[in-house]
């Protein structure tokens, strides 16, 4: 593969940190970035070059790019991989809660994506891969504000991939289903400001929360996989001269879209009701 230089987000854990170490051992140039470089030491001690990039904050996003072309000359990928889910019934939602949602899993993502591209299409080729989820496919009660930010990054990814083909530049979309991270350590902690007290949504919040400890924690978890499934998809999206434009990750991933169409609307939310209990 060459030097070829790629741009991570979120690599502190999870997806970001096994993508960033498995590519640098395969002889990619690594840029691992996270909000806090202290959070990168292991990935710099295993030859990543590190860089502090808070997708949430324009002048750190700028500096973070800049710094990666005049450490490197080029960017050759980006991957699109800071996200979090807030969880909650949409009514009972902070607006400010869900601004931070969107500015981390969708303004962020574009915003990069800009700053690359005019590099990407002076170099005549690129990559961007986005790592969205099987929740841009299909929607559980209490994630309306996470569904809704992966909704958006699979429309961004479908508008992208075809405006920018004729550049050289790729893009593709990764859909994982449960994948064992701290990402469901922090959707438990963005929950927290919801939780107790006895309004209209505190019984189905409660559930909420349960039940997304208990998909990672319980038996789902035999469902999902460990981010370094994502990283090896991630690399075969970098690296295969025809990328598919989507990749499912886990056999949760596939099993739940594909029952999300075959019950419609109807069906579905009678499946959910079989989960969660309705606020009323």
């Amino acid at each position: 593969m060459g030097n070829k230089t790629v741009l991570i987000t979120g690599c502190s854990s999870g997806i970001g940190a096994a993508t960033a170490a498995r590519l640098v051992t395969k002889g990619w140039d690594v840029w691992a970035s996270a909000r806090r470089p202290e959070d990168l030491d292991g990935l710099q001690a295993a030859g990543c070059r590190t860089v502090a990039l808070d997708v949430t904050d324009e002048a750190s996003m700028v500096a973070a790019v800049d710094r990666v072309l005049a450490g490197a000359g080029r960017v050759d990928a980006l991957v699109n991989n800071a996200g979090y889910s807030q969880s909650g019934a949409v009514e009972s939602l902070s607006i400010d809660d869900v601004r931070r949602q969107f500015e981390t899993n969708v303004f962020g993502l574009l915003r990069l994506t800009q700053l690359v591209l005019p590099t990407m299409r002076h170099q005549h080729s690129g990559r961007i891969v986005n790592i969205g989820s099987m929740g841009g496919r299909l929607t559980f009660p209490g994630g309306g504000a996470y569904h809704a930010s992966k909704y958006a990054v699979e429309a961004l990814s479908d508008a992208l991939r075809f405006e920018v083909a004729g550049f050289g530049v790729q893009v593709v979309l990764i859909e994982p289903g449960l994948i064992t991270t701290a990402f469901e350590q922090t959707a438990r902690a963005g929950m927290a400001g919801y939780l107790g007290g006895s309004g209209p949504y505190a019984e189905f919040n409660a559930k909420v929360q349960a039940a997304t400890a208990e998909a990672y924690d319980g038996p789902l978890a035999r469902f999902g996989g460990p981010p370094e499934d994502v990283a090896k998809v991630i690399e075969k999206a970098l690296t295969k001269a025809r990328p598919k434009p989507r990749y499912t990750v886990t056999v949760s991933a596939p099993a739940a879209i594909a029952a999300r169409r075959v019950l419609g609307d109807r069906g579905w939310d009678l499946a959910m009701r079989a989960q969660f209990p309705r606020p009323e």
